[in-house]
């Protein structure tokens, strides 16, 4: 399974790269606000930067919901970098331009996608990645890692070729049962991928170690 940083923050994404465990990034107009990108050439530079720091698929959403508009969008993203996959939303002029961007040699990213059905419609639609929202699930009562399921075994009967890209994930648990769904990627936050490190027990055995180890000195 591959690790997305979800985020747009220049600092995490580099420790996370540092790590030698990144694969890719996700960012969204959200997550480009919430560290002051404003301004059409602002956020040009910083998804250029991004791609430039990191060396996989970096997701870039568009904002129109109308077909022309997320073509052209789409179509100026994908241009500026060989690194950048089309995000576009699950809905219907979404599913029509991710036809038209398979077509016309462009990745996409199907998002806010919430449904087995919707997901079906991602993968008809070529779309390079389909978004499930694990979190934003489960915060309704339901049960976000079935759908994981859910959607992993359509895809394998049918033999789509889209991957599943788990998103909205809100701890490092979130990430093993990905993992063991079936999920082809995972894009978190950098606490969520950190939080894998930690155990107790390993404390634990770290500590006693280092104390074993001052009695040779």
């Amino acid at each position: 399974m591959k690790f997305f940083l979800d985020t747009a923050n220049l600092s995490q994404i580099k420790e996370a790269n540092d790590l030698g465990i990144l694969d890719g990034v996700t960012t969204n107009p959200s997550l480009m606000a919430k560290e002051g990108i404003k301004g059409k050439a602002a956020i040009e530079k910083h998804y250029i930067d991004i791609c430039n720091m990191v060396n996989g698929d970096i997701s870039a959403e568009v904002i129109s919901t109308d077909f022309d508009g997320i073509v052209a969008e789409g179509k100026y993203l994908a241009a500026l970098h060989k690194n950048i996959v089309v995000k576009v939303p699950m809905i219907k002029e979404g599913v029509k331009a991710m036809k038209w961007f398979t077509d016309n040699g462009i990745r996409t990213n199907c998002t806010l996608v919430f449904s087995a059905g919707q997901a079906i419609l991602a993968a008809k639609a070529g779309a390079k990645y389909v978004s499930p929202f694990i979190g934003r699930i489960d915060d309704t009562g339901w049960n976000g890692m079935e759908l994981i399921h859910q959607i992993r075994q359509i895809y394998t009967v049918q033999g789509f070729k889209t991957e599943i890209l788990a998103a909205s994930i809100r701890n490092a648990n979130h990430i093993t049962q990905c993992a063991e769904a079936g999920a082809d990627v995972c894009t978190c936050p950098l606490d969520s991928i950190l939080g894998l490190l930690k155990h107790p027990l390993t404390d634990i055995g770290l500590a006693k170690f280092l104390e074993d180890a001052k009695k040779f000195v």
